[in-house]
């Protein structure tokens, strides 16, 4: 059990390893964009505000004209837009028009170069963009504060954070319930292996999960078919042995009571006594073993699937002489049911072989098995003329009213159902004749069902359309 827990949580580690790469390799860059385009934000705004002073510087260069423009053009708080005027005629000065925070030599830089450039200032920075004039080159300067670049960027990264912990913790969540479906398999699978060998021989393990494990668990099963009926023949021959064994201690046995009398004749008279109480033990003991065996096999159930495909094997040769229909569905796949396999054998070729007695040649057939929450369903139709009284035919089949059988063997397989906590039915087939459904309950409980059988019943009557529709296609 432990490595299976371990396989469980180096699926979960898996998960978190490779989903904490995808999250750091997109969310890291997004991050980044984020904040570039934040920057981008700011300043293309402070050159929305650059570009309306334009057109006024291009008119006039008159202060106050240029006061009213800087005014004008804030699109926040004020005092973030200023004009550096370059200095107008003989004698005159350059002048600053609204908030000036640039260093004077990045302001002529700006100017003596003619291009927009960015100066760190405090609390923020700067857009110099120069404009030419008719004295010279004007620098418009607005001001960008730190917090405008930054503005939006802390709470996408903590939406970015908040999604990748999101994926993170969901990756895990679903690596953890995959890992649950792919090691609960595998944990039945191990304890069956434990308890087969501490001598469980009845343990049986489902056949569910991924398909490897399905295939493991086919295995297991079968190989513990194969266990028991090993155990069943090793009994059976020491039982034969011992049998055998009794016919020579007869003639041994025989042979000491004429030897006479004397200390050597009643020593051998008792050893022989003593080996023949030692052969009944054996037989005895043997005979129990057997018994149990058997018992422990009808515990562990069988593939219905297969005994289906093994009976219909052997009746097929008998329909394709008389030219009969034969469809088999729903056996493609194990079906596992708590009964030993030669009674359902016995039960199914009681059923197949009543088809071949009470139809006439060329009259098709089929056998379905759905596989259902707590039941296994087999159904045997054929497009016989039916039964007129199926009442009266469960009835015989209980053998306690009518007069004479039916024909159907239905005590056998009454008695199979019933071994399960099911029931048999007999009614109309989607063919056109009879047939006898076989519930076998897989709880063991008959109340266990009910709640449930109204959904059985629901799928049911879809395998049987099924059934009709492929023996439509096959009449055709």
């Amino acid at each position: 059990m432990r490595g299976t827990g371990g396989m469980r949580w180096a699926l979960v580690k898996v998960a978190l390893a490779v989903t904490a790469m995808v999250v750091i390799a997109f969310a890291v860059p997004l991050g980044l964009v984020v904040k570039e385009l934040a920057r981008d934000r700011a300043f293309a705004n402070a050159e929305r505000q650059a570009a309306a002073i334009g057109p006024v510087l291009a008119i006039t260069t008159d202060r106050t004209a240029l006061a009213r423009a800087v005014a004008s053009a804030e699109t926040g708080p004020g005092g973030q837009l200023g004009v550096h005027v370059p200095a107008s005629g003989r004698g005159g000065a350059p002048a600053v028009i609204g908030a000036g925070r640039a260093k004077a030599s990045e302001v002529a830089r700006a100017a003596r170069y003619g291009r927009a450039s960015v100066a760190t200032v405090r609390g923020g920075s700067s857009l110099l963009q120069p404009t030419a004039v008719a004295s010279g080159t004007a620098v418009v300067e607005v001001f960008v504060p730190e917090e405008a670049v930054t503005n939006g960027v802390a709470t996408s990264w903590v939406l970015l954070a908040g999604v990748g912990l999101a994926l993170v913790v969901g990756s895990v969540a679903v690596a953890d319930r995959l890992g649950t479906r792919m090691v609960r398999p595998a944990e039945r699978l191990a304890g069956a292996a434990l308890d087969l060998g501490d001598g469980k021989l009845g343990v049986r393990v489902l056949e569910d999960g991924p398909k490897e494990l399905r295939s493991a668990a086919v295995a297991f099963n079968s190989m513990a078919d194969q266990v028991v009926q090993l155990l069943a023949n090793e009994r059976e021959l020491a039982a034969d042995l011992s049998h055998r064994l009794r016919t020579p201690l007869t003639v041994l046995r025989l042979n000491a009571a004429s030897l006479g009398e004397g200390p050597a004749a009643e020593h051998t008279r008792a050893a022989v006594a003593q080996l023949e109480r030692e052969v009944d033990q054996i037989i005895r003991t043997a005979r129990e073993q057997q018994a149990l065996t058997q018992q422990v096999a009808a515990a562990a159930g069988c593939d219905a699937a297969e005994v289906i495909r093994e009976r219909m094997g052997f009746w097929s040769a008998l329909a394709e002489d008389e030219g009969r229909t034969v469809r088999v569905a729903g056996a493609d796949r194990p079906v596992r049911v708590p009964v030993a396999r030669p009674d359902l054998a016995a039960a199914l070729d009681a059923l197949l072989g009543n088809v071949f007695r009470h139809t006439p040649e060329g009259t098709a057939f089929a056998v379905d098995v759905h596989n259902a929450e707590d039941a296994v369903i087999v159904l045997v139709s054929d497009a016989g003329a039916g039964i007129a009284d199926p009442a009266a035919a469960l009835r015989r089949g209980h053998g306690d009213g009518g007069d004479g059988s039916t024909g159907l063997g239905l005590d056998i397989v009454r008695r199979l159902a019933e071994s399960t906590g099911g029931d048999v039915r007999i009614g109309r087939s989607v063919l056109g004749g009879t047939e006898v459904r076989i519930w076998l309950a897989l709880d063991g409980r008959r109340g266990a069902r009910t709640g449930r059988r109204h959904r059985a019943r629901r799928r049911l009557g879809r395998l049987r359309r099924r059934t009709l529709a492929a023996s439509r296609r096959a009449r055709a």
